[in-house]
């Protein structure tokens, strides 16, 4: 959370009085708590689940298995921190320097984790249609899980500037996190920051994609292959909703470290600026709940696990409190169990 929810005080064109936003405060107070609460619930369930549906049930045997993991991982870090965002929105920090550090590194962390992991992806992909003999060497579990540690070790080096200058400080007569920088370069650190959360995060990636892409429709085209074009389906979704949610965010975030390129330097328009940055931001981290829907919808082998993990583990619970229900299900097992057909399942596992 690098915008602080808080009433603060600029001079615009050069006028002597203050620029005062209690609106942006009273907008983020009202606005944030219900939705980080709705996208918590919905992204915890649905990201729980991924992770539990990879290990196991497919355990983990491809690369992008492993990618996959990662990027529920990497939604799971800004789905965890949000109660304490929530709640300072609300009220005020109460929970000390190192958590206002440690969630704000978090934050960016799983930011540049996600992106990061949905590149792995994308080459995954382009490795498998558009160089398919090469990738049989190197698209394997031990290849998947290096490239996976170093991600997140480049995504934690991308957090530092977080850790490093986001601190809790009493300010008034409340306490706030937010980031504060030396004396004299906080305009060069936010700008370069936002430069590198545009270029790293969304304008890098997005050229990546579309080059992989570009080369995997035309492999695709050549080859015309059903089975090829629906394992890539799921890629290309996830990456276009991430660009999606994304973007608008990063556009905002933009415009607020160089407003003088948009001509944004009024007390009013930087009003609407903040605001802004709060939809977006939280539209943004809507994203987290997304992939799951979309690993639903458009991957067949996840939905075949997922209704094997309810039927095995939800429908009977629910229906020992539907005594009729539950009796006809016993009845039927007990009609076709024999000790060949129970060798058999214990055979068959998934």
């Amino acid at each position: 959370m690098d915008e602080e929810f808080e009433t603060t005080t600029f001079y615009y064109d050069f006028l002597l009085e203050p620029c005062q936003k209690p609106e942006v405060k009273n907008f983020a107070s009202q606005f944030l708590p219900p939705l980080y609460s709705l996208v918590l619930i919905l992204g915890l369930v649905g990201n729980a689940l991924v992770v539990l549906i990879l290990i196991k049930y497919k355990r983990l045997r491809s690369m992008a298995d492993i990618y996959l993991l990662n990027l529920a991982v990497s939604d799971l870090l800004f789905i965890l921190s949000l109660p304490f965002w929530a709640y300072y929105a609300a009220h005020e920090w109460v929970f000390g320097n190192a958590m206002c550090k440690i969630l704000s590194g978090v934050y960016i962390a799983g930011f540049y984790g996600g992106m990061f992991f949905i590149i792995l992806l994308t080459v995954d992909r382009y490795l498998a249609i558009v160089h398919a003999v090469f990738a049989l060497k190197a698209r394997t579990v031990t290849y998947g899980i290096l490239t996976s540690v170093v991600t997140w070790g480049v995504a934690i080096l991308a957090s530092f500037p977080e850790l490093i200058f986001h601190s809790a400080q009493k300010e008034a007569t409340h306490w706030t996190c937010s980031p504060h920088y030396p004396w004299g370069q906080e305009k060069t650190w936010k700008q370069c920051q936002t430069l590198m959360m545009n270029l790293v995060g969304l304008v890098i990636p997005l050229l990546i994609m579309i080059f992989c892409y570009a080369a995997i429709i035309k492999t695709l085209l050549r080859g015309r292959n059903e089975k090829k074009h629906k394992a890539v389906r799921l890629i290309f979704i996830i990456m276009i909703v991430y660009v999606i949610f994304w973007t608008p965010f990063n556009i905002v975030i933009f415009m607020n470290t160089f407003p003088n390129l948009f001509v944004l330097n009024t007390c009013e328009t930087s009003k609407q600026i903040e605001l802004a940055i709060q939809v977006t931001e939280t539209f943004a981290m809507i994203h987290c709940c997304i992939n799951p829907v979309i690993y639903a919808f458009v991957g067949e082998k996840f939905r075949k696990y997922l209704h094997t993990f309810f039927q095995k583990h939800i429908a009977i619970y629910l229906c020992k409190h539907c005594p009729a229900l539950y009796r006809d299900k016993l009845e039927r097992v007990s009609l076709t169990y024999t000790p060949s057909t129970a060798e058999h399942d214990i055979s068959v596992g998934l």
